[in-house]
C-alpha cells in the first residue's frame, strides 16, 4: 500500500494549517494498492517523540475499502479517542523541539465494529489482522520554536 498526502511530502514538515495552533484541521490523505482480500481501514497517527511516549493525534478505524483517501478536515469511519480523549483530530503541538509524526494506515481483513475506541481497543482489535500497513511521517516545530536561533 501507498500514503501520501497533497499537504506536505514523506519526512517533510507538516503546514500550520493542520497544527493545534493553527486551524487544527486534518491534513487530506491518499492511498492505493489495497491489498485484495481487505475488508476495512484503520489510520493511526501519533507523535513517537513525546515527551511520555507516543502520542495519539487521530484514530480512524472501519475505513471502507473503496475509498481512496480522505479529503482535508474530513471525518469517515469510526473515529476513536486520541490521547486528549477527544474522537477527533488533534493535530501537532510539540512543547519543544521539532517532532515526528507518523500517519499508519492498515489494511485488515475485518472491520473493527468499535464505537470510540482508544489506541489499545484497536491495536488489540486489529492483532492477527493486518494485511498490509503503508507509513507517511511529517514533522513539526512550533512557529517560536522555528524562529529560535541555535546558541
Amino acid at each position: 500500500m501507498r500514503l501520501i498526502s497533497p499537504a506536505f511530502r514523506d519526512g517533510g514538515p507538516i503546514p500550520d494549517r493542520h497544527a493545534k495552533g493553527g486551524d487544527d484541521v486534518s491534513p487530506p490523505l491518499t492511498w492505493s494498492d489495497v491489498p485484495p482480500g481487505a475488508l476495512s481501514l484503520a489510520l493511526i497517527v501519533d507523535d513517537p517523540d513525546a515527551p511520555r511516549g507516543t502520542w495519539t493525534h487521530w484514530l480512524v478505524t472501519d475505513l471502507p475499502v473503496t475509498m481512496t483517501g480522505l479529503h482535508e478536515g474530513a471525518t469517515a469511519g469510526h473515529v476513536g479517542l486520541n490521547d486528549w480523549k477527544r474522537a477527533e483530530w488533534n493535530g501537532p503541538a510539540p512543547p519543544e523541539g521539532r517532532h515526528r509524526y507518523e500517519f499508519k494506515l492498515f489494511a485488515l481483513d475485518r472491520e473493527l465494529g468499535l464505537m470510540r475506541p482508544t489506541r489499545h481497543d484497536v491495536e488489540r482489535a486489529m492483532a492477527g489482522h493486518v494485511l498490509a500497513e503503508a507509513r507517511l511521517t511529517g514533522t513539526y516545530q512550533t512557529a517560536a520554536e522555528n524562529g529560535r536561533s541555535a546558541s
